[in-house]
């Protein structure tokens, strides 16, 4: 089968599209033929080696010099070359292997991006992340453990389909973090992303009152979700924008998967006992944190990056119901994934992008 194989750390030239052994499922695993797979920043990340802690700069996709083979990826210990990446693949079982249910073959499915020991499935030391820990969909076939698959009932399409899994669940999971419910206020900086667009959504979805920040470019795209305000993406003065914008210069909840030079100022409009969850740092992981802001006003931090298990499954169901949309930004050949990385990377775009297999 043709695939894109990346080869080590570094910069484009480390993702190789060539010829591969197709997978054979194991016991208790299906091979799924890859009808489309979703970019995320983890792609990304994980290529360049920004995960290594001696990486200080946003995410930019460039090769990181000081960066080895040894150093870490999302889950702290090394990768393994050569590795297939792509974690959100919409696709249809082809087969299946021993112990596996034969009725999934020719079902379409989503694959939960989460790989897990069943014994003890919340063991956070114990978890993957598909196209990662394992090969995953930039490829014409993947192969997966029945329990990853979740069968889809939807008349969206396959490319639509593939935009939902990663940005969807961290969305989701930074929501459930964050205990968001239909009181609160929630500001969403980076909202034209991937994760930063599931949040508006999933958000909304509660009842919680929505105010997304974006370049002014975006916020025609960004009206199509129904956010209840929409700021620019570094005003000058948050509060005073939140105000004018909303008549109150405060919010109950931060949803942060930016960072950078704009995590003071988020800090600064959360309300006395606010809640800031945290699942990204596109604009760079090093920021000025003044503890008195922090314990003054009693806030509560959360990092969000394994999912309970679970959530997958609501995501389906909302998916389903109709309760979300797609935010299908552009579609490429996978045999083009450079050129669609590199659009991912320009942030031009709202919502995802999608690779699919000749």
């Amino acid at each position: 089968m043709k695939a894109f194989v990346l080869t080590g750390h570094g910069g484009m030239d480390k993702l190789v599209y060539r010829d591969v052994p197709t997978p054979v499922p194991g016991a208790g695993d299906v091979l799924i033929r890859v009808l489309a797979c979703g970019l995320n920043n983890t792609d990304v990340n994980t290529r360049s080696g920004w995960y290594s802690k001696q990486v200080t700069e946003p995410t930019t996709g460039d090769a990181h010099d000081e960066v080895g083979s040894e150093d870490p990826s999302w889950g702290g210990a090394a990768i393994s070359f050569p590795r297939i990446q792509g974690a959100d693949v919409c696709g249809r079982v082809e087969a299946v292997g021993a112990g596996a249910d034969p009725g999934l073959i020719g079902k379409r499915v989503l694959i939960d991006v989460w790989l897990r020991d069943w014994d003890n499935p919340n063991d956070l030391d114990r978890t993957g992340y598909f196209g990662s820990e394992c090969d995953g969909g930039f490829a014409e076939f993947t192969v997966v453990g029945e329990k990853q698959v979740h069968v889809v009932d939807s008349t969206l399409s396959d490319a639509e389909l593939a935009t939902f899994a990663t940005s969807y669940i961290t969305a989701e999971n930074m929501l459930n973090r964050a205990n968001v419910t239909r009181d609160d206020r929630v500001l969403v900086p980076g909202a034209s992303g991937g994760v930063g667009s599931a949040l508006v959504q999933l958000a909304k979805r509660r009842g919680a009152f929505v105010i997304a920040m974006a370049s002014a470019a975006k916020h025609q795209g960004l009206k199509a979700f129904s956010p209840d305000a929409l700021l620019p993406r570094s005003p000058n003065d948050l509060s005073a924008a939140l105000s004018e914008a909303t008549g109150q210069g405060d919010v109950s909840v931060v949803a942060d998967v930016v960072g950078g030079a704009g995590f003071t100022p988020l800090l600064e409009v959360l309300q006395r006992g606010g809640r800031y969850t945290c699942a990204g740092a596109i604009a760079g992981p090093i920021v000025d944190f003044d503890l008195r802001t922090f314990y003054l006003n009693d806030l509560t931090m959360t990092g969000a990056t394994i999912v309970p298990p679970g959530v997958f499954a609501d995501l389906v169901g909302y998916i389903e119901r109709g309760e979300i949309k797609p935010v299908l930004a552009e579609t490429y050949p996978l045999k083009d994934l450079h050129k669609a990385q590199e659009a991912f990377i320009a942030k031009k775009h709202v919502g995802n992008i999608v690779v699919i297999p000749d």
